[in-house]
C-alpha cells in the first residue's frame, strides 16, 4: 500500500481501478527562416490549424452541460481573439520565422504576463491560453492527441495534465475519481470536477510513473489523499467514508440554491467572484446574491473580444466601448442584484499592452506601480474605464471598487476624477446613475489600520484576504522558499480584519470578504464570528459555505472567533 498527499480539489471519495493517460510527447518546435515567396503559404498553415481546432472544440459543445459549455465557449473566444492573432501576424511579418515558432513565442509571452499577476484566477487563465494554442501548435506539427474516448468507464483517471476540452469527454465516462499532477484550485479542470461531483486530487508529481493502469486506488478528494493498492483496513475505512460522503452530498445539494441562514436566523450574502462577463450567467443560475468581485484585468489583456457583442471586430478590447459592452452584459444578466466591479488592478506584475503607458521592469512589482497607483498616474486610462462603468450603470445595480488603497489622498483623487467623468457625461447628454456606490479593497495593513478613517470616505469595503495576508506578513505567497509562512490565520491578519469589520459597522457601510478565506467553509465560520455577513467566492464553493454557515448559531461562531483573535500563537 502506498499513500500520496496532494491538493484537495473536489470533495468526495472514490474507489476503483486506475487508468493512466499516456503522457503527451514533448513538443519540439523548429525554428527556421521563411522565404518571402512562401510567407502567404506559411501563414495559411496557421489559419488551417486554427480552423481545425476551432471545429474540434465546437464539436465537443454538443451535449455539454452548462458549466462545460461555458468553458468550451471561453476556449472558442480565445481562438477567435482578433487582437492576439494580429500580434502574432505582426511578429510573423517582421521576423519571417515559421508560424509555429512565432505562435509559441506570443503564447509564452501572454501566459507569462498572466502568471506574473500573483492572482490565482489569471494564473489559471494562462494555463487555458497555453492549452488551447498548444493544440493549434500540435495541429501544425502534426502531433496526434490522445483520444479520450478510449478511456474506459468507471475508472480512476490518472494523468500529468488534462485540458478542459478533454475533461468534457472524460466527464461523460462516469469517472470514479481524477488524479492529476498539473492544475490549481481555480483551474477549469478543477471547476468541472467540482460541478460534476467527481472526487479530484491535484499536485502529486509524476503520477504517470507512480501509478499503473489496473492498480486499485482510493481517492479522497476532501482530504487530498490517494491510496494505491489499499489494505483491508483502508477498504473498511473507505466504506464508512463513502456512506458519510453520500449523506454530505445530499446535504450540499439541498443547499445549492437556498439562502445561507444560521441556525438562529441570521442571513448571509453569498456573492460570486468572476473574471469574464460570461461567468455572470453561471453565478446567477447557482443562486448568487450578486457579483462581489468582477476582475477587469482580463479585458485589458486582449483575451476577451467583448466588442463582438457590439457588432464590431475592429474595436480593441481595452477601449471604452468594449469595456462598456462587457460591464453592461454583466449588469443586465444580474438585473437588480448588486455587481461590484473592481477598477484595473494591474501593474509591473500584471503587464498590459496599453499604448502610451510605460511599464518599467521593477525589482519588486508587488510594491511598485500597480492598481490604483498606476491608474492615478495614467488618468486617461482611468477615466476611460470610469466612463465605461458609469455609462453601463443604467443597466443594473453597479458598485465600483478601487484596489490597493493605502492613502486617504488616493480615495480623494479618485473621487475627484469620478466627479470629472460625471460632469463630462452630463455635458455629452449621456445617461448614467449619479449615486453609484464607490468602495475600496482593504488588502494592506495601511488600509486595515485606518479603516475607521476610510469608512468615512467611501460607501463600502471589500476585504481581500490574499493580499492582506502577504502584505501584512511581508510574504510573497508565490515564493516557495517562504510560502510555508503564509498564514491567513496569523493573529495580526485576523485582528486587521476584525478592526475593518468594526469600522464598517460603526460607520454603517456594508463589508464583503472576497479573498480565499471567504470560500473556505471553516474560514467562513471564523469570519462570520468576527461579524462578516457577506462573502464572495467562486461559484463552486457556494454549497459547502452555505451548509457550514447554516449549521451554527451566531453565538457559537463568535466564541470560535474570540479564541482565534486572542490566541498567543503568532
Amino acid at each position: 500500500m502506498e499513500v500520496y498527499k496532494g491538493l484537495a480539489i473536489s470533495d468526495g471519495i472514490g474507489l476503483g481501478q486506475v487508468f493512466v493517460v499516456p503522457e503527451t510527447p514533448i513538443r519540439h518546435i523548429p525554428q527556421r527562416q521563411i522565404e518571402p515567396a512562401d510567407m502567404k503559404k506559411e501563414w495559411q498553415r496557421l489559419e488551417d490549424a486554427l480552423k481545425t481546432v476551432h471545429s474540434r472544440i465546437k464539436s465537443k459543445l454538443k451535449g455539454a452541460k452548462s458549466s462545460q459549455e461555458e468553458i468550451l465557449q471561453t476556449y472558442i473566444v480565445m481562438l477567435e481573439d482578433v487582437e492576439f492573432i494580429k500580434q502574432v501576424k505582426t511578429m510573423f511579418s517582421s521576423t519571417k520565422m515559421n508560424v509555429e515558432f512565432v505562435l509559441n513565442e506570443k503564447v509564452t509571452e501572454m501566459a507569462n504576463m498572466l502568471r506574473a499577476a500573483n492572482d490565482d484566477y489569471l494564473s489559471e487563465r494562462a494555463a487555458d491560453i497555453s492549452d488551447i494554442f498548444g493544440q493549434v501548435i500540435d495541429e501544425i506539427l502534426g502531433y496526434e492527441p490522445f483520444d479520450f474516448q478510449q478511456v474506459p468507464e468507471d475508472v480512476i483517471v490518472v494523468a500529468e495534465s488534462i485540458s478542459a476540452a478533454d475533461a468534457v469527454i472524460l466527464l461523460r465516462r462516469n469517472m470514479k475519481a481524477l488524479v492529476v499532477t498539473e492544475g490549481g484550485i481555480s483551474s477549469h479542470l478543477a471547476i468541472l470536477s467540482r460541478n460534476a461531483q467527481v472526487p479530484a486530487v491535484f499536485g502529486i508529481p509524476g503520477v504517470t510513473q507512480k501509478f499503473s493502469t489496473g492498480n486499485t486506488a482510493i481517492v479522497n478528494g476532501t482530504e487530498g489523499i490517494v491510496v494505491v493498492a489499499p489494505d483491508e483496513m483502508s477498504l473498511k475505512e473507505f466504506k464508512l467514508l463513502e456512506k458519510a460522503e453520500i449523506e454530505r452530498k445530499a446535504k450540499l445539494d439541498k443547499m445549492r440554491k437556498k439562502p445561507a441562514i444560521s441556525v438562529d436566523g441570521v442571513e448571509f450574502g453569498i456573492y460570486a467572484n468572476i473574471g469574464l462577463p460570461e461567468e455572470a450567467k453561471k453565478a446567477l443560475d447557482e443562486g448568487a446574491d450578486g457579483i462581489g468581485l468582477f476582475r477587469t484585468e482580463f479585458l485589458f489583456m486582449g483575451a476577451v473580444q467583448s466588442a463582438k457583442n457590439a457588432g464590431s471586430s475592429s474595436i480593441h478590447s481595452v477601449t471604452e466601448e468594449a469595456q462598456f459592452v462587457a460591464y453592461r452584459q454583466v449588469l443586465e444578466i444580474m438585473g437588480k442584484k448588486p455587481v461590484t466591479i473592481r477598477t484595473l488592478d494591474t501593474g509591473g506584475d500584471k503587464l498590459i499592452k496599453e499604448a502610451g503607458i510605460p511599464m518599467p521592469v521593477e525589482q519588486n512589482p508587488l510594491l511598485g506601480s500597480r492598481a490604483i497607483r498606476l491608474t492615478l498616474a495614467h488618468k486617461n486610462l482611468f477615466k476611460r474605464q470610469l466612463r465605461a462603468l458609469f455609462r453601463a450603470s443604467v443597466y443594473g445595480n453597479l458598485r465600483i471598487m478601487l484596489p490597493l488603497i493605502t492613502h486617504l489622498s488616493q480615495v480623494q483623487e479618485a473621487l475627484q476624477l469620478i466627479k470629472e467623468v460625471k460632469y463630462e457625461l452630463s455635458a455629452e447628454k449621456i445617461s448614467f446613475k449619479k449615486d453609484v456606490p464607490i468602495g475600496i479593497m482593504v488588502e494592506t495593513a495601511a488600509a486595515g489600520i485606518v479603516a475607521d478613517l476610510f469608512a468615512k470616505q467611501v460607501d463600502f469595503f471589500s476585504v481581500g484576504t490574499n493580499d492582506l495576508t502577504q502584505y501584512t506578513l511581508g510574504i510573497d505567497r508565490e515564493n516557495t522558499a517562504v510560502a510555508s509562512l503564509y498564514d491567513e490565520h496569523n493573529i495580526a491578519v485576523l485582528r486587521l480584519i476584525k478592526h475593518t469589520v468594526e469600522s464598517a459597522k460603526a460607520q454603517g457601510i456594508p463589508l464583503t470578504v472576497c479573498g480565499e478565506m471567504a470560500g473556505n467553509p471553516e474560514d467562513a465560520l471564523l469570519l462570520a464570528g468576527m461579524g462578516v455577513r457577506s462573502f464572495s467566492m467562486s461559484v463552486a464553493r457556494f454549497p459547502s459555505v452555505k451548509a457550514a454557515l447554516a449549521s451554527h448559531t451566531i453565538e457559537e461562531l463568535e466564541e470560535k472567533a474570540a479564541l482565534s483573535l486572542n490566541s498567543n500563537l503568532l
